[in-house]
């Protein structure tokens, strides 16, 4: 099944939190009204796999540091070094929203669309993406570089939506 994400942008934390009150932890891109602008991005997880798209951005070795996050759901108090009490506790189940550093929103808002193949090429090499071609991770590539260009000129913040 793997790992469901979408990204979206949004003016602060506060204003995720309440949507996500308002359609119990769902992905805010679907909430009837739209709430966010977003991306579906299916096995796009922050850190290592958009880790890996700043990586190509930057023509840099991808680092486990390189996507800085903040949790911002669940809500509740983190479990301590013993884990989660229950096997229900939301920080277990999910779903799980993190703001991203401004760092990535700039980042991809700054890359130019002539750019954008040859990153694709680029992001697929890592090993996560063993079995993706180019030209078809092109489309998400440009998706999620013109959603940090609007999160960026509208000075909002790029969110992380994930569920098992």
């Amino acid at each position: 099944m793997g790992v469901l994400t979408d990204y979206f942008r949004a003016v602060d934390a506060a204003s995720v939190v309440q949507a996500l009150e308002q359609t119990d932890g769902a992905s805010p891109l679907y909430a009837e009204p739209s709430v966010f602008d977003g991306v579906e991005a299916k096995r796009v997880d922050p850190s290592v796999v958009l880790g890996q798209l700043i990586a190509a951005v930057q023509q840099a070795e991808w680092r486990v540091d390189l996507v800085g996050e903040t949790t911002v759901w669940p809500t509740s108090p983190a479990p301590g070094p013993e884990g989660p009490e229950t096997d229900d506790d939301p920080w277990v189940t999910g779903p799980w929203v993190s703001q991203l550093d401004p760092l990535v929103r700039d980042a991809l808002a700054g890359v130019h669309d002539s750019e954008i193949p040859a990153i694709a090429a680029r992001w697929v090499q890592a090993e996560e993406l063993r079995e993706a071609r180019a030209e078809d991770m092109r489309p998400l590539v440009e998706s999620l570089v013109l959603l940090a260009r609007r999160a960026h000129d509208a000075g909002d913040q790029l969110y992380c939506w994930m569920s098992l």
